[in-house]
């Protein structure tokens, strides 16, 4: 197939903006990584919403008080899970978090039970679901940024964090589709048929290696650094793609292609963040529960 120049330097530039956005967002601060991530948050809840009314058009039925409501409670999520040190004035946004969910929430309730004549249980069902998959992900994500150090030091570590999850997501994606196009051949599911087993292993084996000897070299005398980088990967590479599938299944029962056009070539929110969404929660166990 003949490259198309003009379609390859389109993804080039909108990746390049892309990466040096989230670089930006990740590594500044704490300030500039929240705003991105709310940004994001907002972004991904509009194209769930759209993806789930064309799966069910019944959701269409939710009124404008419901649907800004369900972003702005799952929003609140986050607000929650931030360090009780990060302030507004002397307010902190956990504080925030938690008056805008209670407020979200009780007007949320008011409006199904005052305001819906017929309430729709399948469609409170999806906006529960949505809450779960997007907000709650990056709750804890935001969680893992604003208060989590490594061997307890004063060094802000929670943004290493995030970058390491995120790189052993990439990692695991680039490799599993060379592993993938060199020796793949057996189909991992019907509902994303580019994929293959071989390119799935492959990927997960590499980006463990991989994400292990950038451990290593970090710190060669604390084979905990490799155990933990390496436990972050694997994590990062299973669940990272059954986010992707996840994905792919509500797209083709939504029978599109992309769940957005945020970024020319490379689809939308979800279609750039769907492997995070689900590797976040089980990366966010084991560091929380197991490895703190």
């Amino acid at each position: 197939m003949a490259l198309n120049k003009a379609v390859f330097k389109t993804r080039a530039l909108s990746a390049l903006i892309f990466v040096a956005v989230m670089l930006v967002g990740l590594l500044w601060n704490f300030w500039s990584f929240f705003i991105l991530f709310s940004i994001i948050h907002f972004g991904c809840w509009v194209e769930y919403q759209k993806i789930i009314s064309l799966i069910d058009p019944k959701y269409l039925s939710i009124n404008k008080f419901h649907k800004y409501g369900i972003m702005i409670l799952g929003w609140s999520i986050m607000l929650l899970f931030t360090n009780s040190n990060y302030k507004i004035e002397d307010i902190s946004l956990h504080q925030i978090g938690f008056w805008i969910g209670l407020i979200s929430l009780i007007l949320l309730l008011i409006n199904e039970i005052i305001f819906i004549k017929n309430i729709n249980f399948k469609n409170l069902y999806y906006s529960f679901f949505g809450l779960i998959y997007i907000s709650l992900s990056w709750a804890l994500l935001t969680y893992l940024r604003s208060n989590y150090n490594f061997d307890d030091s004063s060094i802000e570590m929670g943004k290493y964090i995030i970058l390491l999850i995120i790189c052993s997501i990439w990692i695991n994606d680039t490799m599993a589709y060379i592993v993938g196009s060199f020796i793949g051949k057996t189909p991992l599911t019907k509902i994303s048929p580019k994929k293959t087993w071989e390119g799935t292993i492959g990927g997960i084996i590499l980006a463990i290696v991989v994400i292990g000897a950038i451990g290593f070299f970090i710190n060669k005398e604390n084979w905990n650094t490799v155990f933990t980088f390496s436990a972050i990967a694997a994590i990062c590479a299973v669940a990272g793609t059954f986010g992707d599938i996840l994905e792919s299944k509500l797209k083709r029962m939504a029978n599109i292609k992309d769940s957005g056009s945020i970024l020319p070539g490379h689809g939308g929110f979800l279609d750039r963040f769907d492997s995070l969404l689900i590797a976040t929660p089980f990366v966010w166990l084991l560091i929380v529960l197991v490895l703190k």
